[in-house]
């Protein structure tokens, strides 16, 4: 089963590289990793997305727990969260292709970000399937290059009845 695990780290150098160590240590990987501060500069988030039983995901996250620099670990996967990931798309379209470039892009609310004579740059952020959707789509249109952001998550509050 795949799993989101966020982990509230000491904004330390080292940091992240005793976390993945703990990963491939055990033969786990890393799907996405997204790394970022918080509102406090001394801290930092760590999104991670790996493949596992439930039960290994527990030790992992013990295991994480136990790590010095390791504030808090939460496996997002039975709490209700909102995850999203960005793509940066550079796209080569042919002439009569670029108004359904720019379609395209509206419909999933993506951003022209630049552009040339030839290319677009395009900008659109969602949830994993967003994503996998509007890649493909782009591909018979001429798709240069891509990058792709890890999976950034938060915890949804309750609600208080």
């Amino acid at each position: 089963m795949r799993h989101t695990i966020s982990i509230l780290v000491e904004n330390k150098f080292g940091v992240l590289s005793r976390v993945a160590g703990l990963f491939s240590g055990r033969g786990y990987n890393i799907e996405s990793l997204s790394v970022g501060e918080t509102l406090d500069p001394k801290v930092s988030v760590m999104t991670i997305v790996t493949r596992g039983e439930n039960h290994v995901i527990e030790q992992i996250t013990k295991q994480l727990n136990k790590l010095i620099d390791v504030i808090k670990v939460q496996d997002l996967f039975e709490t209700d969260h909102v995850e999203r990931e960005m793509v940066l798309i550079k796209v080569s379209p042919k002439t009569e292709l670029k108004s359904e470039v720019l379609r395209l892009t509206e419909i999933f609310r993506g951003r022209v970000i630049d552009s040339s004579q030839k290319t677009y740059t395009i900008q659109v952020s969602g949830d994993e399937s967003k994503i996998d959707a509007f890649v493909e789509l782009m591909k018979p249109m001429g798709v240069k290059e891509f990058v792709r952001s890890g999976k950034i998550a938060i915890a949804r509050e309750a609600i208080k009845r």
